[in-house]
C-alpha cells in the first residue's frame, strides 16, 4: 500500500524548511545613483529651474505652493487661515513651525503642541480636532513635487497625516533635485540612526477603490 502523496500545505512548508537550513552569504545591493538618474525626469541645475518645476508638479497634484519671504510669511498664512477656515491647529518643536503658528494668531487654548520626535504625550484626541497641522520637512524633491518627511523632522508619525490641511515648510536650500538626492541626504544625515519612519508625501492623500472614483483625504490630508 502506497503512502498518500503530502498535501499542498505541506510540500510548501517542507521546501521552505530545507531552503532555511541552507546558508548564504548576504551581499548588499549596489545601488548607482547615476544609473537611476537617467530614467527619471531631468531636474535643471538652479534654484530657479527646481522651483518651477515643483510649481509643476504640484499643480498636477492639487497641492498648494507658495513661494514668499520671510516677511510676506504671516500675510500669507493669514489668507490660508481665513480661506480654509482653520480654528484649531497643531505643531511641534521646530522653529519654523512655531513661528507659523503663533503667526496664524490662533488662541493658545486651541493648539496642540508635540515634541519633535513626538514621542512625549499629548493629547492624541485633541490632535483629531485640528483643522491644520504645522510642520517643518528633511527636504522638498522638485523631481516629483514631494515632501520628505521623518518621525523626528515632522513630531513623529500622526502629526502629517491626521489633521485634514498639512502645512509644510521649508527654506529654499531644501529643495533637492531629484529622489536620489533625497536619499542621499537623508543617509548622510542620520547614518545609522534612522527615524523609525521616513517618508514621501506626494500631494494629498487620495484613493480611487470606491467605484474607481478619486476621493481626497481618504487615508491623510486632503489638502
Amino acid at each position: 500500500m502506497t503512502s498518500p502523496l503530502p498535501d499542498d500545505r505541506e510540500l510548501v512548508m517542507r521546501r521552505i524548511s530545507e531552503a532555511l537550513r541552507l546558508r548564504r552569504d548576504h551581499v548588499e545591493p549596489h545601488l548607482d545613483a547615476a544609473t537611476y538618474r537617467n530614467l527619471l525626469p531631468r531636474i535643471g541645475d538652479t534654484l530657479e529651474e527646481r522651483i518651477e518645476h515643483f510649481r509643476l508638479w504640484s499643480e498636477r497634484l492639487q497641492t498648494e505652493f507658495l513661494v514668499c519671504s520671510r516677511t510676506d510669511l504671516p500675510e500669507k498664512l493669514n489668507e490660508l487661515r481665513q480661506n480654509h477656515g482653520w480654528h484649531r491647529a497643531a505643531c511641534h518643536g521646530a522653529d519654523l513651525a512655531r513661528q507659523a503658528l503663533s503667526l496664524c494668531r490662533l488662541d493658545s487654548e486651541t493648539t496642540v503642541r508635540i515634541d519633535d520626535a513626538g514621542i512625549e504625550p499629548y493629547d492624541k484626541d485633541a490632535l483629531e480636532t485640528c483643522d491644520v497641522s504645522f510642520t517643518v520637512c528633511d527636504a522638498l524633491v522638485a523631481q516629483t513635487g514631494s515632501v520628505l518627511l521623518t518621525a523626528r523632522s515632522a513630531g513623529g508619525r500622526a502629526l502629517s497625516v491626521l489633521p485634514p490641511h498639512h502645512v509644510v515648510l521649508a527654506n529654499a536650500d531644501q529643495l533637492v533635485p531629484d529622489l536620489p538626492a533625497a536619499m542621499t541626504l537623508i543617509r548622510e544625515r542620520y547614518g545609522d540612526a534612522m527615524p523609525s519612519l521616513v517618508t514621501f508625501h506626494t500631494g494629498p492623500s487620495r484613493t480611487g477603490d470606491i467605484e474607481r472614483t478619486i476621493v481626497l483625504g481618504a487615508h491623510g490630508p486632503k489638502k
